[in-house]
């Protein structure tokens, strides 16, 4: 997938420089395998992860702004494994198959324009914001604007996790609140307290669940 992304984009792979971004549909496995092949890697900020339980990637050229998708062709596996029909297992003739295929048959391609201009997604060296509600730092301008407050994703209602009660200095500004209302920071869900201090949350069309 990795190879033939380069190839369509006409770049050489690996890669050294930040000029080729991918972002990939899961993790896992397949996930090395394109990283492997292409250079791009999370640490050089060339590989993103939007987890949507998918073996798909978009490969994007940072320079010219070109971006394929690319994902598996719905009969890869059945094309694979009957290039060798006597293979001891599924998986070793998969394996086989999957050498001899043409690209076309593997995969899938998608020409798809990014929802998030480029730069968005790049961002820029330095970028840096402090959080209202929780008081941790905010790298590579990812923090959500609302009204003129400053949060970080998980505080404005997108968090994977629960903030269980701590002592943690960084929830200092929740326990000035919960000095002046009654309401519990500890799910981790900075709106009820914003309704508490009249700074009620709009629509969060665009942000998540509220």
């Amino acid at each position: 997938m990795g190879l033939l992304a380069a190839r369509l984009l006409g770049l050489e792979v690996p890669r050294r420089d930040k000029r080729l971004l991918v972002i990939f549909e899961t993790d896992g496995c397949s996930l090395d395998g394109v990283m492997a092949a292409t250079g791009c890697t999370p640490g050089h900020r060339t590989l993103r992860i939007e987890d949507y339980g998918k073996l798909a990637g978009t490969f994007i050229d940072t320079h010219t702004g070109q971006t394929v998708r690319l994902v598996p062709h719905p009969q890869a596996r059945q094309r694979a494994a009957a290039l060798d029909s006597a293979a001891r297992t599924r998986w070793r003739a998969q394996l086989i198959g999957y050498q001899r295929l043409r690209d076309e048959d593997l995969f899938l391609v998608q020409p798809v324009a990014l929802i998030a201009p480029l730069e968005r997604l790049i961002s820029r060296p330095g970028a840096r914001a402090r959080c209202e509600g929780c008081g941790e730092e905010i790298l590579n301008e990812r923090e959500v604007r609302i009204g003129d407050s400053t949060f970080c994703r998980a505080c404005a209602s997108e968090a994977y996790y629960r903030v269980l009660p701590s002592e943690s200095a960084g929830r200092k500004r929740f326990d000035q609140l919960e000095e002046t209302c009654d309401v519990s920071p500890s799910d981790g869900n900075v709106g009820a307290l914003l309704e508490a201090e009249d700074l009620a949350l709009p629509d969060p069309a665009g942000l998540g669940k509220a």
